[in-house]
């Protein structure tokens, strides 16, 4: 996936904040609460140095110590309602914030969900986990306390203004009179700091990437020794990430301090001109110290925006790469008007298919990157059909077609006479089982892998599909039986065991065709053979298309393709096929003079 580099120079892009608060309208009810709370704390705040200088101006310097005790009391009051709005804003902006968070993680999961094959083939899986992790996580402050917590700043301002006005309006504009440089600083800042937090955020989803892939390869980083060469690699770009974010840090270190530098000028130019008005008598002594109390507040809620300002520019890198993945779906296209199949005979016909893994191949031109060319095959319900050839010749394209994870430029491709464009996605794969040479598992129990947790599968027929299939032997002497955990990729179980589970995954699902991988491909000859036992009883009744790699596995198939660049070159039976003297018969005799070979070594 390509880095967004567009408006490097932008500060807050509007557009995409407004894309952003998108996700709080489902919850604009609490956010109204949540304003009404932060507005009235807003005002609470200023109105304190007010009462301040009523209190010094009215009752201590004239001695009135009822007012003052009243006065002391009404301050008390304003404090406990404030540490109870704190709290509330505390609470309700997290929870909200957390609530559109997990609004948002679980759309950028399901859009991952829905793309088709292609993309992963061109999509670093850890850009995903980032964009669904770390890039998602970066907007949880801008979606919490952010938009809320800027409006209430904003306002606590214009309450300080006004308050500072009603005083004094020469301290008042003595006190802005800084707000130039404070404004200069906080435009370079924004701009420096909007660039420095999209390369961080690139340099995250490279780290992670990185990570991930070299992590699931550790098997042969350590084979070929690579470990001092990968290390050199992750060193390099763990340092490029370091370097950004001691950049950003850099231009906060440089910051903040200015900030610092302009907010004691202020009040200094407020001790001096409000100490000479006050030994001249024009100003009383309580307008002075509120006009103290005023300069520090008023230059807090810069501070906590210019923090806002930060969260916003994280969330800005954060939202450009999460919406450029929502932007971008190349999930298949749905029938407007699907047919329905609650369940299919299954019987499958490629009809003149042409397939290039080139999304743009014009289907006349003869002369594209075509991996399947006029590509026609028909199987019957209940038979078997093995597809094989040398790699590259197009064998996997073919199923990956039949199960619509990619779609032909030309042709079409029927299941019980319907085209499996006309068909939804879930509606055709809930009909085929598919079994692939390499098996994945996920970590958690070996009926959690077999169910999927699918609700309406009970553990009875998950017992029955193991009996069935010959892999209740070895689970019951595993641990905790079916609750034993198969950890990650199922690594704690043999292979042979591994491909038994699928098979029982695929059986206890009842689908109507069978698609097969080379299941036997990796395993050895005693294994083999109970696999071939568990294969047996699986094709039962069912259409079923194998990829072979071993041509001593389909000799009983009803029908074997020959493929060869793309094309069905021979088809016939085993016996047919041989006495043709063909591609088929000296790949058979290929493999046959390599068994007794590997026999005699």
């Amino acid at each position: 996936m390509s880095e967004d580099t567009s408006n490097e120079t932008k500060g807050i892009d509007g557009p995409l904040l407004r894309r952003i608060i998108t996700y709080l309208l489902p919850y604009k009810g609490w956010v109204a609460l949540a304003f009404v709370s932060v507005m009235t704390a807003a005002f609470l705040g200023p109105l304190k140095p007010k009462l301040v200088q009523i209190t010094i101006d009215r009752d201590i310097l004239t001695g009135d110590l009822e007012g003052l005790q009243g006065m002391i009391m009404l301050l008390f009051g304003i404090l406990v309602i404030e540490g109870i709005l704190s709290f509330v804003n505390a609470y309700l902006t997290q929870w909200i914030g957390q609530r559109a968070i997990y609004d948002l993680r679980t759309k950028v999961y399901r859009h991952i969900q829905r793309q088709p094959l292609r993309f992963f083939d061109r999509t670093p899986i850890g850009k995903l986990i980032t964009r669904t992790t770390s890039d998602v996580e970066s907007l949880s402050q801008v979606l919490s306390a952010g938009v809320v917590t800027i409006m209430g700043d904003l306002f606590k301002l214009i309450f300080i203004s006004y308050f500072m006005f009603t005083l004094s309006w020469v301290l008042a504009v003595v006190t802005l009179a800084v707000m130039p440089l404070m404004l200069i600083a906080s435009f370079w800042f924004k701009k420096k700091v909007r660039e420095q937090y999209r390369e961080t955020r690139k340099q995250v989803a490279r780290l992670n990437s990185f990570l991930q892939e070299h992590v699931t390869g550790m098997k042969i980083v350590q084979i070929f020794g690579r470990e001092r060469e990968e290390m050199r690699r992750f060193t390099d770009i763990n340092d490029s990430h370091r370097q950004a974010h001691i950049k950003t840090i850099f231009y906060f270190a440089l910051f903040w301090p200015m900030i610092d530098i302009v907010a004691t000028t202020a009040l200094g130019l407020i001790i001096w001109f409000g100490g000479l008005n006050a030994m001249s008598g024009t100003l009383t002594l309580g307008v002075l110290i509120a006009f103290i109390q005023y300069a520090r507040q008023f230059f807090e809620p810069i501070r906590n925006l210019s923090d806002q300002f930060n969260t916003l520019q994280s969330a800005m890198a954060g939202a450009e790469r999460i919406f450029g993945l929502l932007d971008r779906d190349d999930s298949l296209k749905e029938p407007e008007e699907p047919v329905k199949k609650d369940k299919v005979f299954g019987r499958i016909e490629f009809q003149h298919v042409w397939f290039s893994y080139n999304p743009d191949a014009d289907p006349d031109d003869k002369e594209a990157e075509w991996v399947l060319k006029d590509v026609s095959f028909s199987v019957d319900p209940g038979q078997s059909l093995a597809i094989v050839g040398a790699t590259g010749a197009g064998k996997t394209t073919v199923i990956s077609l039949l199960l619509r994870f990619y779609d032909v430029q030309r042709g079409a491709i029927l299941v019980d006479g319907t085209d499996v464009r006309d068909l939804l996605l879930t509606d055709l794969r809930n009909q085929i089982g598919l079994v692939l040479q390499d098996v994945f598992l996920f970590s958690g129990s070996i009926e959690r892998n077999i169910t999927l947790e699918n609700p309406e599968i009970t553990m009875d027929q998950v017992k029955a599909a193991t009996e069935a299939i010959g892999a209740s032997d070895f689970i019951n002497r595993l641990p905790q039986q079916y609750e034993y955990d198969v950890r990650e990729r199922g690594m704690s179980l043999s292979h042979g065991q591994r491909q038994l589970l699928s098979f029982a995954r695929v059986l206890v699902y009842d689908p109507g065709i069978l698609v097969l991988d080379e299941a036997t491909s990796s395993v050895d000859t005693e294994t083999e053979e109970v696999i071939q036992r568990a294969l047996e009883k699986l094709m039962e009744g069912r259409t079923t298309v194998a990829i072979a790699h071993r041509l001593s596995t389909v000799q009983h198939a009803n029908q074997i393709l020959v493929m060869h660049r793309g094309e069905v070159r021979e088809r016939g039976s085993h016996q047919q096929l041989i006495a043709q003297d063909g591609l088929y018969r000296r790949l058979y005799e290929l493999q046959y003079r390599e068994q007794e070979q590997s026999i005699s070594a």
